[in-house]
């Protein structure tokens, strides 16, 4: 069992190429125990932005905080506190803090890989 403030988790570097300002926390993951799904807390800084990419799993969002949009094959929809998106496999995707001021952050949702 794990039960912490998500901020006590450490804010790792996005370090993938086309991200900026993007920090990662591994909030639940196989470290955990968790065998099927890896929960993250994604947060870009002000102007900041995650790789633009294509993957063949899914994931689940919720945006805890801040504005910003994502652009799902090309096409950008708003993010704002309580937006949930689904991104499905395979599907061109980016997250953009489009704020001045605030950071954006949210809960990212993935399948746990299997090797």
């Amino acid at each position: 069992m794990k039960s912490v403030d998500y901020k006590t988790v450490e804010l790792e570097d996005f370090s993938a190429p086309g991200a900026k300002g993007a920090g990662i926390r591994w909030l639940i993951s196989e470290a955990d125990g968790a065998e099927n799904y890896a929960m993250r807390m994604i947060e870009l800084e002000p102007g900041g932005q995650s790789p633009s990419h294509t993957h063949g799993s899914e994931h689940e969002v919720f945006v805890w905080r801040g504005q910003g949009e994502v652009r799902l094959e090309g096409a950008a929809h708003p993010l704002a506190p309580g937006t949930v998106v689904f991104v499905p496999p395979d599907v061109h995707h980016q997250f953009v803090n489009t704020s001045d001021r605030e950071r954006i952050e949210f809960i990212c949702v993935i399948p746990i890989e299997r090797k």
